[in-house]
C-alpha cells in the first residue's frame, strides 16, 4: 500500500514543520505551501489524498481555496481539513459549508495528531483519489 499523501498549507513555519516532523516519523509523505496561490501549484504537482488548510492566510484565505478545491471535478476528492486556531463559536460551521471535511485544532496534540489525521482519510476512503 502506498504512503498515505498530506499537503499542509499554513503560512506559520513552525506549525508546518511540527506537523510536518510528526506526520512522516509515521510515514506519511508530506509536502507543504505557505499560501493558497503555492497550494494549487503543489495540489497539481504532489497530488495529495488529504490537506490541511490553515483558515487565516495572507491573500486568499482557506475558506475560499476549500470552495474553489470542492468545486473542481479533479479535486473534489481530496479530503480538506481545517487546520487553525480560528474556533470561535460558528466558525465549525463555516467551515463545513466551506467543503471542510474535518477540524483540527493548532497547537497539535503531538501523541495523537497522526491517527487523527489518518482517521480523517479512512472515514473518506470512498471519495478518496483512486
Amino acid at each position: 500500500m502506498n504512503s498515505p499523501r498530506v499537503l499542509i498549507v499554513d503560512d506559520n513555519a513552525l506549525n508546518v514543520e511540527l506537523a510536518r516532523v510528526v506526520l512522516q516519523a509515521a510515514g506519511v509523505a508530506v509536502d507543504c505551501a505557505a499560501d493558497a496561490n503555492q497550494a494549487v501549484d503543489q495540489i497539481t504537482a504532489f497530488e495529495p489524498d488529504l490537506i490541511l488548510m490553515d483558515i487565516q492566510m495572507p491573500g486568499m484565505d482557506g475558506l475560499e481555496l476549500m470552495r474553489r478545491l470542492k468545486a473542481s471535478p479533479q479535486n473534489q476528492g481530496i479530503v480538506v481539513v481545517a487546520f487553525t486556531a480560528y474556533a470561535m463559536n460558528g466558525d465549525q460551521a463555516k467551515m463545513r459549508e466551506a467543503g471542510c471535511d474535518g477540524y483540527i485544532a493548532k497547537p497539535i496534540d503531538v501523541a495523537t495528531f497522526t491517527a487523527t489525521v489518518l482517521s480523517f482519510l479512512d472515514a473518506h476512503q470512498g471519495i478518496r483519489r483512486a
